[in-house]
């Protein structure tokens, strides 16, 4: 074993070996979390067994009831049960039971759950299936004419929200003569297609014994867990994971998916990557290769070092004050006066939130450009200028190319801010719900006076501002999931792109100063 001057500690190993330590330890918090979130997300989508228990204590009532086990807590005496009932629309539809007996529970095999576009899950068993008031099939027979019902209800539905949000709006709009005879009997077919929309329903039994008709419009799916093979859940939850990707939230972001979300969160960091870049590049360009050693560019190093370090919510006041009220009613004024007292750029949106966060991540970026230009040998710079190359070409053909992997460690600091940062949104133009994305379909395809949802906040009101706190808890650990997988997928590419770089001008690196 080496010791004395010449042991572990004087030749540095024991410094690495507490890196190392140090690295390992970091991972595991990381993987940690994110099995954390994965594994309190998964049974938002995993469909549940549904129980029947006969007795209701401690609620002292004799009425059966049909519900998904959500949660058990305590042991012994103190054990208790939380069961997701249903029918919202008739009072809570979480209840804690004492743990039943076995004797007081089994699986009734047709109880199905019905996905509600309103109220929730509402948990019963098809009796029969109704079009028109005419009975179609009952038993066994009426559920797969449910599920034609509900298809077709769909279908109907994406129609009339095609005529409502872009024919009718065109068709209104235009001053051709010849179109009013079409916008006529596109308001027509939308009256004939809502009247439709009420001709089947569903006669279904509730747990209780009594029993409800549901127009089949307001079922979004509906399933029967208990006669599912593992394979049926194992699809079925995929498909409620590309579900919570591709739609839009409902019943105040209890139910639905993240889409708009997603579209927002996604659409902010590409935009503040836009002005953040070349802004902060510029700057450090500037401070580095222009600027003398005197005392106001020393005070403004000093300066732009410490606002890396301001909360974010002065920021957020700030993007307020000068871009929304100050810009965008300059901007209103002198280009949207038809619009007011309407605001066209004087409110939140998304071009006033992106300009905000990329002055939030301005300084991350220019220190570190400005320390990646600080790395490079002098000696290329003189090797360049000895071959006639002028200042501004051996900038631009030598120092840029070796620089750039400095300033993608800067835009992926930026980024994995900018993607978390909630409190300056929460001023400049995030909101609960928006009826239309900031990108579409219309000229000019991004529009940036609108405003967006984004996953940041949209964690923040299921997790602290939704009426239904137990149905949006895993939903909480599924965005935060959903977040995070983001914010690596974007670090990864930058990560990436960062070593490509780095690989083609390593040689020129390793020159000697």
């Amino acid at each position: 074993m080496v010791s004395g001057r010449y042991g572990v500690r004087a030749q540095g190993r024991a410094w690495v070996w507490a890196s190392a330590a140090a690295v390992s330890l970091c991972l595991a918090l990381v993987g940690g979390l994110l099995l954390l979130l994965l594994s309190q997300a998964a049974p938002h989508f995993w469909p549940r067994v549904v129980y029947a228990v006969e007795a209701l204590e401690p609620q002292d009532t004799e009425q059966p009831l049909w519900g998904q086990l959500w949660r058990s807590e305590g042991e012994g005496d103190d054990a208790r049960w939380l069961m997701k009932i249903g029918r919202r629309e008739a009072g809570p539809d979480f209840v804690y039971l004492q743990p039943p007996s076995m004797q007081e529970l089994s699986r009734p095999s047709q109880v199905a759950v019905w996905e509600r576009r309103e109220w929730g899950d509402l948990l019963g068993r098809l009796l029969a299936v109704y079009r028109d008031g005419e009975r179609m099939a009952q038993g066994p027979r009426a559920w797969p004419w449910m599920l034609e019902m509900v298809r077709s209800a769909e279908r109907q539905q994406t129609v009339i929200q095609s005529l409502k949000e872009r024919r009718i709006p065109r068709l209104a709009a235009s001053a051709d003569p010849n179109e009013r005879a079409e916008f006529l009997a596109a308001e027509a077919e939308l009256r004939r297609l809502q009247a439709d929309l009420h001709e089947d329903q569903l006669l279904i039994e509730l747990a209780d014994g009594s029993t409800t008709l549901l127009p089949a419009a307001e079922v979004v799916r509906a399933y029967r867990p208990n006669v599912m093979s593992l394979w049926d859940k194992t699809g079925w939850m995929l498909a409620s994971v590309w579900r919570f990707l591709s739609e839009p939230p409902r019943e105040a972001n209890t139910e639905g998916g993240v889409f708009p979300a997603i579209v927002g969160t996604v659409l902010l960091v590409f935009s503040m990557t836009i002005f953040v870049a070349p802004l902060g590049v510029l700057a450090a360009i500037y401070l580095h290769e222009y600027a003398r050693n005197v005392w106001w560019v020393r005070l403004l190093r000093v300066t732009v070092h410490n606002l890396a370090g301001v909360p974010s919510i002065v920021y957020g006041v700030f993007g307020l004050g000068f871009f929304v009220y100050g810009l965008g009613g300059w901007l209103d004024q002198h280009f949207f006066a038809q619009s007011l007292p309407n605001p066209t750029f004087g409110t939140g949106g998304l071009l006033w939130a992106s300009l905000t966060m990329a002055l939030l991540t301005l300084p991350v970026v220019i220190v570190a450009t400005e320390e990646g230009l600080a790395r490079i040998s002098p000696a290329l710079r003189q090797a360049s200028f000895a071959l006639g190359a002028t200042q501004a070409e051996t900038l631009w053909k030598v120092v840029l190319p070796m620089v750039r992997p400095a300033m993608l460690t800067g835009l992926i600091l930026a980024i994995a801010r900018a993607a978390g940062e909630v409190a300056p949104l929460m001023l400049l133009g995030v909101v609960k719900l928006t009826p239309e994305l900031p990108l579409d379909s219309a000229l000019p395809f991004i529009h940036p006076e609108r405003k967006f949802m984004h996953l940041g906040f949209h964690l923040y009101d299921v997790g602290f501002q939704s009426p239904n706190v137990e149905a949006a808890r895993p939903l909480v650990y599924a965005v935060a999931f959903l977040l995070v997988l983001i914010v690596i997928a974007l670090n990864l590419f930058a990560v990436r792109l960062r070593h490509q770089l780095r690989e083609r001008y390593r040689h020129l690196e390793e020159t000697p100063g």
